[in-house]
């Protein structure tokens, strides 16, 4: 170590933060382990939120594995309300001061609301189990459901929903699913799947009024000129990270933690902040494959990965290796299994090479300036091994 590391606060009790915990204990830290979280839960994992949790009422308990040696002592129900770097001190909502020598900032990111007012009944998000067990509640056979947003999350919203025999409508601002994200051709596919799982859904269409009786949500219209009746809307517009709380601080939080390739966390003018590194959700991180763009990834092996580079880096900056894990992600819609490895959503050249919807299967690949920056499959998961090889060794060559 290159300086005395004794206490060690993680703000954040989910998946980035527990596994640093985990990843420091691995790597021989000794030393005191305070993990705040501001759910009363101790850690779970979320994406099963979105889909055994809503369609199956006996689904296994979503909680995370604590290892037996942790050691840590526990901050439920707490949130963290100041961080003040100078002082090594994080601040606490009941007003306990937390001193630290090194602090894992893994608060994640909330889910976007709805930006004007609107019914105070029907229309709901989903980021906690809670809001999960609130959700499957309401998609009942027969009921009439509204999802907002086509991206990753509100696909399996949809998906659910239909899966428990809702009538459900899914409308999309973009011209198809996910275009930003994987781009217009496989994005059809998408489209084509949603619609032939009774889906109705309305692309190139926004929301232009909710319509309540009483404080309750009764209908949706749309920009298309249709009014849709609507028992219960649920709101899938993406994340924002969870940075409230570090206003003040003296970090970069521009859409996201802004961190150097090690996860150490930086000011405006980019010069480390000694002592703070952040993972998961909330870190914007140099990719090495978007030629060291910072960039804040919402994905669950993403969190993983930077727990180990976190803990390496608070116990030595010195011998701590860069941040070069290749990003992936996964989702699960009508059935079909999606596959991604890189950063298809920077891409500049969209090669399809299968697109097979009564098949049920799809292989993409995306180019940057020429050069291979992902990958996407639907239940061809095996042929992004080579894939994934070959950005691993483009990650690597191109880190710092």
């Amino acid at each position: 170590m290159t300086a005395p590391l004794a206490r060690v606060v993680i703000v954040g009790a989910s998946l980035a933060g527990l596994r640093t915990a985990a990843a420091l204990r691995d790597h021989g830290f000794t030393g005191s382990l305070t993990i705040v979280g501001d759910e009363p839960h101790p850690p779970y994992d979320r994406p099963p939120l979105s889909k055994q949790v809503l369609t199956d009422e006996t689904a296994p308990d979503p909680a995370l594995p604590v290892p037996e040696l942790l050691g840590a002592q526990w901050k439920l129900g707490r949130s963290a309300v100041r961080l003040e770097p100078h002082e090594r001190v994080v601040l606490l909502d009941d007003g306990t001061g937390l001193p630290y020598d090194g602090v894992v900032l893994a608060t994640g990111s909330g889910a976007r609301g709805w930006p004007e007012p609107r019914p105070v009944q029907g229309i709901h998000t989903l980021r906690t189990r809670e809001d999960a067990l609130r959700v499957r509640a309401e998609l009942r056979p027969g009921r009439r459901v509204v999802v907002v947003g086509a991206g990753f999350l509100g696909g399996e919203l949809a998906a659910a929903a239909r899966a428990r025999s809702a009538h459900v409508t899914l409308v999309e601002a973009s011209r198809q699913p996910l275009e930003r994200a994987i781009g217009a051709a496989p994005g059809a596919w998408i489209a084509g799947l949603h619609r032939e799982s009774g889906v109705d859904l309305r692309t190139a269409t926004t929301v232009t009024a909710f319509r309540a009786d009483g404080d309750r949500v009764r209908a949706v219209a749309l920009s298309d000129g249709t009014e849709h009746a609507a028992d219960t809307v649920l709101l899938a517009l993406g994340g924002t990270p969870a940075t409230g709380w570090l206003a003040g601080s003296g970090l970069d939080l521009g859409h996201g933690v802004r961190c150097d390739s090690r996860l150490r966390a930086l000011d405006p003018a980019g010069a480390v902040v000694p002592g703070v590194v952040a993972a998961g959700d909330v870190a914007r991180v140099p990719q090495p494959l978007a030629g060291g763009e910072a960039i804040a990834l919402g994905h669950w092996t993403t969190a993983t990965e930077h727990a180990i580079t976190a803990a390496r880096t608070l116990l030595d900056p010195t011998t701590s290796a860069p941040h070069t894990a290749v990003p992936s992600f996964w989702s699960d819609l009508h059935g079909a299994r999606i596959r991604s490895v890189g950063l298809p959503t920077l891409a500049d050249e969209v090669l399809v090479h299968e697109h097979d919807l009564p098949g049920r299967h799809l292989k993409v690949t995306y180019l940057r300036r020429g050069r291979l920056i992902g990958a996407l499959t639907v239940n061809r998961t095996r042929s992004l091994t080579a894939y994934r090889r070959e950005l691993h060794a483009a990650s690597e060559a191109f880190a710092p």
